[in-house]
């Protein structure tokens, strides 16, 4: 579990294929690795791996086909930045929200633009994950714990704030840059529970219509 603050950035040091999946050695810059042994977690731009291996500066893992699939990790190259953060601890303050570092889909960003000292960014969430994300909730994008400003269908808006901009990797943002996403998880356990026993059923989901006949739409936007 992490908290969306992000303690340090790294650098990927060596992408290593081995029989379909990869091994990423991540060089972790500031961060203090003197408490992390292998089998630890680490998030690596919003993704939960393990340390399998630690050496001077950093740290490796192991990174599944499923993985490479459902994020961003995949399209990483070598020297590429990433945002790092360790996991919560129980004396740990919770400054961002609870994050799981299971990656829910990939966003692409719409736009850049300058607000003040600060900047706006609005992002294309995947369709799927569009109920999940609410003004002025939280989400998570490349580990980073955001404000959702507002909220126009799958696309959000985030105000990104000098430091955040400083320390973090989306100061490298451009337009069409793909980001890992997680919605926050009190939002995909609600729907689970609110589901009840149609949850058992695979054919079933939440949709506009099921909305729509439990009062929670008018039944004419439905």
């Amino acid at each position: 579990m992490f908290t969306g603050i992000i303690q340090a950035t790294g650098l990927i040091a060596a992408i290593e294929p081995r029989a379909g999946d990869v091994r990423l050695r991540i060089a972790c810059g500031d961060l203090d690795l003197s408490s992390v042994t292998p089998g630890d977690s680490i998030a690596v731009s919003g993704v939960c791996l393990t340390a399998v291996a630690m050496d001077e500066g950093g740290f490796s893992a192991d990174v599944s086909t499923e993985t490479l699939q459902c994020t961003t990790l995949g399209e990483l190259a070598a020297g590429d930045a990433v945002n790092l953060e360790k996991p919560l601890l129980p004396a740990t303050p919770l400054g961002g929200h609870f994050v799981s570092g299971h990656v829910d889909g990939v966003g692409e960003v719409i736009d850049l633009v300058e607000d003040a000292r600060s900047l706006r960014i609005h992002i294309q969430a995947p369709q799927a994950l569009a109920r999940y994300i609410a003004a002025k909730g939280s989400v998570c994008v490349d580990g980073v714990s955001l404000t959702v400003n507002e909220v126009n269908g799958a696309q959000f808006g985030v105000n990104i704030i000098p430091h955040t901009l400083e320390h973090t990797t989306i100061g490298q943002y451009r337009a069409g840059s793909r980001v890992n996403i997680e919605v926050d998880l009190i939002a995909r356990y609600l729907e689970r529970l609110y589901m009840g026993a149609r949850a058992a059923d695979p054919a079933s989901s939440i949709t506009r219509e099921f909305l729509a006949n439990h009062g929670y739409l008018d039944q004419t936007d439905s």
